[in-house]
């Protein structure tokens, strides 16, 4: 599995305040999209999440996004050494997606941008 880079997740209440002070210290443009009734602002390594509580409550427990080549791949990869697959692979608004909960509980989503056509 190739892994490119990591994403770090936060939660926050006020996003638009949030994207200002993001943008100003990584000195790029969010982009944003909503999913599942979150509003997502993603600026640099930054993913910035805002939304009902119920809904950020499952995403805090995701410690991570962790970009792949590839989500099969990673899928593949991540099965044979112990890991279970909650989630996924599903399409984003970018390419696809899965989360995964590792053997020593922790939980991450792995994420590539090989969108589905």
């Amino acid at each position: 599995m190739d892994i490119l880079g990591t994403t770090l997740r936060v939660c926050v209440d006020d996003l638009e305040a949030s994207v200002a002070f993001y943008e100003g210290i990584t000195g790029t443009r969010a982009l944003r999209f909503e999913r599942g009734g979150v509003s997502v602002a993603a600026i640099g390594c930054f993913l910035l999440m805002s939304g009902p509580e119920t809904e950020l409550e499952m995403l805090r427990k995701v410690a991570a996004t962790i970009a792949v080549k590839d989500v099969d791949e990673a899928r593949e990869a991540l099965t044979r050494a112990g890991a279970h697959v909650v989630a996924g692979p599903v399409p984003t608004p970018v390419g696809r997606n899965l989360i995964a909960l590792h053997p020593d509980g922790s939980v991450f989503e792995y994420a590539d941008r090989n969108a589905v056509v």
